[in-house]
């Protein structure tokens, strides 16, 4: 039994080195399959992630640029609000400007003609607009005046 016994020892003792040398090859080779794999993610990830970052720069850039044409409406818009007396003043000025005109105006007129026995002229004589002197509108008006005029004084004789 000693022969057979050893033949069985020798099988089970090959089978055993045989085992630990496959595990010693696994274990050996491990790093350079998981190198292998880091590697290959690397590759597959690296090309979108860099593509995102450079989109994400540019972003940056733009929301950076437009904030800063927020800061400066902002600040348009504060100095408008300062101006608001101004304006008034403005608006002031040109409404005592156009009565003075008007003033003017009616003055010069009474003094070029005796007073006129037209209806129509002692009327406009006393109307008195806060409205600017528009040239479009002061030829329509000196027509229609001179019509008015005209039917008034064919309808008198």
């Amino acid at each position: 039994m000693s022969l057979g016994s050893d033949a069985d020892l020798e099988l089970r003792v090959k089978k055993a080195t045989e085992r630990i040398s496959e595990n010693m090859h696994i274990i050996a080779n491990e790093p350079s399959l998981a190198f292998y794999r880091l590697q290959e993610h690397v590759r597959k990830a690296l090309t979108p992630m860099v593509d995102r970052r450079v989109e994400v720069n540019k972003l940056r850039q733009e929301l950076q640029g437009r904030c800063y044409d927020i800061d400066y409406a902002v600040g348009a818009i504060k100095t408008m609000n300062k101006a608001e007396e101004s304006f008034k003043n403005i608006q002031d000025i040109l409404k005592n400007a156009i009565f003075l005109k008007q003033q003017l105006k009616y003055e010069e007129s009474r003094r070029k003609k005796p007073e006129s026995s037209s209806v129509y002229k002692r009327l406009s004589a006393h109307i008195t607009l806060d409205l600017p002197e528009l040239p479009e509108l002061s030829d329509v008006v000196r027509e229609t005046a001179n019509r008015v005029e005209s039917m008034m004084s064919k309808a008198t004789h």
